[in-house]
């Protein structure tokens, strides 16, 4: 019997049978590649919070180039000395304090929970970092990422990214030109924990003021800048008190 294909029955049978087939299709490569989409997101984490302190492959000025895939793992554990788990007053060690996602941490405390905040103290050329990493809002999306700061509260590296920033505009949070003027500015005026501004009129455009807790704004992005300044803000509010205990020991 000829199957009569002019009828609305056979076209929601066929789109329903196509459905089903090409969602089993998905699901099926989703979960067999689900172990490498871990290790590739482990593997960027461990990367950020290297480039973040300092250890990365960069080869000129303009470039931002991550340790390899294949050396990060040895790399991270050669200079992250200690991964730190602070919850409120009590502070443990994890190795895997790395790989806490701060979005679902945010929701615990929105819940009425103590989040989970990692840190990540590194070693390099003699150097104790402090690297804390933090997780914002941008003009689209989120906007994440690493500051590493030293026993001073100034900043020895950054590392910016996004999810949906304007290209050309916001989502140049991840370049060089604007994450090296980080570096050199103190989270900390006059003993207050302040953080650093993304400012529009700065008026330093080269960045070479590191007293005013700030950095030139990106043309155009004034609100992904915002987005940026609210970010670290917040972030060294929430790390406050250990901060605290770092300039104690001095």
């Amino acid at each position: 019997m000829a199957i009569n294909t002019e009828k609305n029955s056979y076209t929601v049978i066929f789109a329903a049978i196509m459905v089903v087939i090409v969602g089993s299709l998905l699901a099926f490569i989703a979960s067999s590649l689900s172990e490498k989409i871990g290790e590739n997101q482990r593997l960027e984490k461990q990367q950020n919070i290297l480039y973040a302190m300092g250890v990365n492959e960069n080869v000129d000025e303009g470039s931002v180039n991550f340790v390899s895939t294949d050396k990060v793992a040895a790399e991270f554990e050669k200079y992250i000395k200690e991964q730190l788990v602070i919850q409120g007053d009590k502070i443990t060690k994890d190795d895997n304090a790395y790989l806490i996602d701060l979005k679902k941490q945010e929701t615990e405390a929105k819940a009425g929970n103590v989040r989970k905040l990692p840190l990540f103290v590194g070693e390099k050329d003699g150097k104790t970092y402090y690297i804390i990493p933090m997780r914002g809002k941008g003009l689209w999306d989120a906007v994440w990422g690493f500051m590493a700061l030293d026993d001073n509260m100034v900043v020895q590296g950054v590392f910016f990214d996004h999810k949906g920033e304007t290209p050309g505009l916001g989502a140049n949070i991840n370049q060089r030109y604007f994450m090296d003027d980080f570096t050199g500015e103190s989270i900390l005026d006059n003993n207050r924990y302040v953080g650093i501004s993304v400012a529009k009129g700065n008026n330093d455009p080269i960045n070479e003021r590191k007293d005013d807790n700030a950095v030139d704004a990106l043309a155009g992005a004034t609100i992904t800048g915002d987005g940026v300044s609210a970010m670290i803000r917040q972030t060294v509010n929430l790390y406050k008190p250990y901060l605290e205990t770092i300039r104690a020991k001095k």
